[in-house]
């Protein structure tokens, strides 16, 4: 490909970060991993290593594949929820709303209180962090405990994190963050809401962006609803200093979700989007499928995150065996057919990263 002017409007994230492209692609748990994150940073973008399901082990295992592909900056990323008390009466709840799926599926109920593994930051992970030393490390759902927090800071980590209204990017940046994650309503997967748990009067992209930029003085990242060269001149015509992409990359040879996923993504199911707490108990955006039709896709019987993932597995294992999706996650944001344009020639993640970047300084400059 060509090589291209690469100046941007804004060079505060690049600076921070140092890189050379303001793209950060986004931590997908369960869909991206080392493969994907050391592509993109070769490619001179800010490439993620989700580290919310790994253990010390499969975290490190993970790190030392990146750093054997590549020596450009990298993120770790981590979750900082709190994790709930067992409730016996709501998992009771839970279980018999979902009754009817296990008997036509044939499936056992599950044991009470099983789960996905989501284990929020804190000490064992802050010494990994110490230890190898990303350039990044990002977190989801506000920050961890300000000690963690300084501790990471002093290793020379630069801090991210994810604010969905300017009063969270306002609290990001009073205590520590180097950088705001703006992530709009239009996201896929998770909301990284930590103030509120009102997904109705989160703002979107377009508005929330140049009022989180407006609010703090650190580099501001523009997330949700971003998946081509127009969408991140956007960005920046908002005041960002980066954008924040993950479904284009879902679209990527290196991505780690299912065919079923995949066929979803490019189907025109994937213009049909919701937030939906029934998958882990938290509201994230993903491609409305049955269980989200029937059950939710808010439901209020649904335990508190993650403890809702456990209730869902052997419905979801039974039903991919026979070829359908009707209970998996298919995390989404509401421009996957954007980002299937751009997929249709089968690109790698680095190759994807170099088309955003180029159609975006294309647009920047005035030659589209």
């Amino acid at each position: 490909m060509e090589v291209l002017d690469r100046t941007w409007p804004d060079q505060r994230l690049l600076d921070l970060i140092g890189v050379e492209l303001p793209i950060v692609q986004a931590p997908m748990a369960g869909a991206s991993g080392s493969a994907m994150a050391a592509a993109v940073s070769a490619a001179g973008a800010l490439g993620s290593v989700p580290c919310a399901m790994l253990d010390d082990a499969g975290a490190r295992a993970e790190v030392d594949a990146v750093r054997r592909q590549t020596a450009q900056p990298f993120n770790l990323n981590f979750f900082c929820h709190t994790p709930p008390e067992f409730d016996a009466e709501r998992e009771a709840d839970w279980q018999r709303r979902l009754s009817g799926y296990y008997a036509d599926l044939g499936v056992d109920i599950p044991a009470a209180g099983s789960r996905a593994g989501r284990s929020p930051f804190g000490e064992e992970m802050c010494e990994f962090v110490e230890e190898v030393l990303p350039n990044v490390v990002s977190f989801h759902f506000g920050l961890p405990a300000p000690e963690l927090v300084d501790r990471v800071k002093a290793a020379g980590c630069v801090v991210l994190s994810s604010a969905t209204t300017v009063r969270e990017a306002r609290w990001l940046e009073a205590h520590g963050c180097d950088a705001v994650i703006a992530q709009g309503c239009e996201a896929g997967g998770h909301r990284g809401m930590f103030l509120t748990e009102d997904v109705a009067t989160q703002p979107g992209t377009f508005a929330l962006v140049p009022q989180v930029v407006d609010a703090v003085t650190v580099p501001v990242i523009a997330a949700g609803g971003i998946a081509d060269g127009r969408g991140i001149a956007a960005a920046f015509a908002l005041g960002a200093s980066g954008v924040q992409i993950g479904t284009a990359y879902l679209f990527t040879a290196e991505a780690l979700i299912s065919e079923l996923h995949r066929a979803a993504l490019g189907s025109v199911q994937a213009d049909q989007t919701a937030l939906t707490n029934v998958f882990t108990g938290r509201p994230a955006r993903g491609i409305v499928n049955r269980v989200m039709r029937e059950v939710g896709p808010i439901a209020a019987e649904a335990p508190a995150f993650p403890m809702a993932g456990g209730a869902l597995a052997p419905l979801k294992g039974a039903a991919e065996k026979a070829g359908d999706a009707a209970f998996s996650a298919l995390w989404s944001g509401q421009s996957a057919s954007l980002a299937a344009n751009l997929g249709r020639e089968g690109l790698s993640s680095a190759e994807l990263t170099r088309l955003l970047s180029e159609n975006a300084v294309r647009i920047l400059g005035g030659r589209s």
